[in-house]
């Protein structure tokens, strides 16, 4: 018979290790740690932002909890924690969201992770710029703008191009370009109806009447997967963003690794990731982290907690000398959180990448075609369609969801950035645009 409350969370065997994981919805991502758990004997507790009335409606054991109130919501896991009269051996949070609460709960357990004021660093793009500034590393300039009324660029000393976006957002919602007056005004407008909309207000961020324009950093643009252990960066990955991100929105597509990128500048890069996140103030656990690269150098963008988002860890696989055994990013990390070893695995030889496939235009997904003939494609190891028929979908900037994941590997970098694109092209979506009616009460055209 279980338990009442979350007591049942937890194993009684003393000797199992066990992770409270920190996750803003259950899936993919935590179906993979589910797996990897089970595969080491690690005991998951998931703790996840959704109603704490559901009695475990998906068998799940999650705790649940708001994070728009991480203090609270730590609170509340460190009373079951008590109750249940178990031990946590490690933290992992999953999502920019959940990262502050699991902070806070490492600190009430005394476990190894990151301070909650380096966190909450790390929430804020004004506050992550700030800290960049005053370490001497690469920014551009930037101001918060309030967006009622209407900003006047002219008298904020506003120069083009511009990037205009939201303190908090993640996934690059809300992040337009500006190339002169006329856009900015155009894009101010934009940012501001993202922050007006349902489902943002419904998540409580803060900050949702501002917006931080920037000086816009011409380049290419690296992803950089780490792990930190005691304050010491050990990188995992670097991978190449494919596709140019110049805008005027700039939703995410193509990462492969390893980088093409000279060793010098690989050098440079990792170099600059250990400034950044030595100046945030991070300390313990897995780091995703962003950079522009032109001729200046290295611009470090934005620096996240947290691993690489969605599936795309998929596309990182680890290897030990000596032993064929392969492992996933999620394995990695759990070893890492309890302690087991983990400094011996390092990623494999071959090349991988990963589309984060884009969304062609917004609207209600009404069918799919081509998912045998994309995953037939030559180097193609994975497709999964993550997007649901008949649910609307956002284009960028208002979106936040792929259509779905492409995975490749091959021997290099360019096959497997190829099989993406032919994989891609194989790929048909229908999406029908969603009619707008008025609301009743407000009068307001809503799609």
């Amino acid at each position: 018979m279980r338990s009442s409350g979350y007591a049942h969370i937890f194993r009684t065997q003393t000797d199992v290790k066990r992770v409270l994981v920190f996750a803003g919805k259950l899936g993919y991502q935590t179906r993979s740690f589910d797996a990897a758990a089970r595969k080491l004997g690690v005991d998951l507790a998931f703790v996840t932002d959704r109603c704490h009335q559901l009695d475990d409606p998906w068998g799940d054991r999650a705790i649940a909890v708001h994070f728009e109130s991480p203090e609270a919501a730590a609170y509340t896991v460190m009373e079951e924690v008590r109750r249940s009269g178990e031990r946590v051996d490690g933290i992992l949070a999953l999502g920019d969201r959940p990262a502050i609460a699991a902070a806070y709960v490492a600190r009430g357990l005394g476990l190894q992770y990151n301070h909650p004021m380096a966190v909450e660093a790390c929430r804020s793009k004004l506050r992550m710029r700030e800290v960049f500034r005053d370490a001497g590393l690469r920014v551009p300039w930037f101001r918060v703008v309030a967006l009622q009324p209407a900003p006047e660029p002219a008298l904020l000393g506003i120069t083009y191009p511009c990037v205009l976006k939201p303190l908090s957002l993640s996934a690059s919602t809300g992040v337009i370009r500006a190339n002169n007056r006329e856009e900015f005004l155009a894009a101010a407008g934009r940012v501001r109806r993202v922050l007006e909309s349902p489902e943002i207000l419904a998540s409580r961020e803060a900050n949702l009447d501002q917006m931080m324009v920037e000086g816009y950093i011409p380049g290419r643009e690296v992803a950089v997967e780490g792990l930190l252990t005691e304050g010491e960066l050990r990188g995992l990955a670097i991978f190449d963003k494919a596709d140019p991100l110049v805008g005027p929105f700039f939703e995410e597509t193509i990462y492969v690794t390893p980088s093409r990128l000279p060793v010098a500048r690989l050098r440079e890069i990792e170099r600059c990731a250990v400034d950044a996140v030595r100046a945030l103030g991070l300390s313990h656990g897995p780091v995703h982290a962003e950079f522009r690269i032109n001729e200046q150098g290295v611009w470090p963008l934005e620096v996240a907690p947290r691993p690489i988002g969605g599936l795309c860890a998929r596309a990182l696989r680890f290897v030990r000398g000596g032993s064929d055994e392969v492992i996933g990013l999620e394995e990695l990390l759990l070893r890492h959180a309890v302690e087991m070893p983990s400094g011996d695995w390092n990623r494999e030889a071959a090349a991988s990448g990963v589309m984060m496939i884009p969304v062609p235009a917004s609207g209600v997904l009404e069918s799919v075609e081509g998912e045998e003939s994309a995953r037939a494609t030559r180097h193609i190891v994975g497709l999964e369609i993550t997007a649901r028929l008949h649910d609307y979908i956002a284009a960028w900037p208002e979106g936040a969801s792929y259509l779905g994941f492409l995975f490749a590997q091959a021997e290099t970098a360019e096959e497997v950035e190829n099989a993406l694109r032919v994989a891609h092209g194989k790929l048909r979506f229908g999406i029908r645009e969603r009619l707008a009616v008025e609301h009743p009460a407000t009068g307001r055209v809503v799609s």
